[in-house]
């Protein structure tokens, strides 16, 4: 289990762009639910960086984190400045507005998608639950097998970019949509 666990972070931690070696971060069991930095981590492992400061863990309450409140049970992942970096929610959540999908049912939620933030907390991303209208551009939900299909933001709220669920000016649906700031 210890090497499944280590692989599920360090697999996390490469597809934020975030790879460490298992020697940077240090695993450490939580024999009951633990304030660590701000953040209820629950009974079962956090991970931290070198410097002993909270890398992830498994929150035991609903908490706020950037701008999303994360249910109890989300996995939630720091920068090494304690900032929000990204999480993975253990169930669909609505975030701004969004319904963010949440965790793999069979899983856990470290198998589910990914919601990132920027440093400020602000959402940079989000897979949606379903096809929704984002600032008047149609943009499709996320499913197992849909590839590139999160929506990125720009750090001000803007949309930066979507898989389209329907057709847009020159662009079908199906391909990706994306405006610069």
């Amino acid at each position: 289990m210890k090497g499944l666990m280590v692989v599920i972070v360090l697999c996390g931690l490469a597809g934020a762009g975030l790879a460490a070696t298992e020697a940077q971060l240090q695993r450490k069991p939580l024999a009951q639910s633990t304030e660590l930095q701000g953040y209820e981590c629950a009974k079962g492992v956090a991970w931290f960086y070198a410097d002993g400061r909270l890398k992830e863990c498994a929150v035991a309450r609903d908490t706020d984190f950037g701008v999303a409140r994360a249910p109890a049970g989300s996995w939630i992942n720091l920068t090494r400045d304690g900032r929000p970096d990204f999480l993975f929610l253990v169930r669909d959540t609505n975030i701004l507005g969004y319904a963010c999908l949440g965790g793999n049912r069979l899983l856990g939620p470290t198998e589910g998608a990914m919601t990132g933030f920027y440093p400020s907390g602000k959402l940079k991303y989000c897979w949606l639950t379903a096809d929704r209208e984002v600032q008047g551009v149609a943009c499709a939900g996320s499913g197992m097998f849909s590839g590139k299909s999160e929506v990125d933001f720009h750090e001000d709220g803007r949309l930066k970019g979507c898989k389209l669920a329907k057709d847009y000016g020159s662009l079908k649906a199906g391909e990706r949509f994306s405006q610069s700031h």
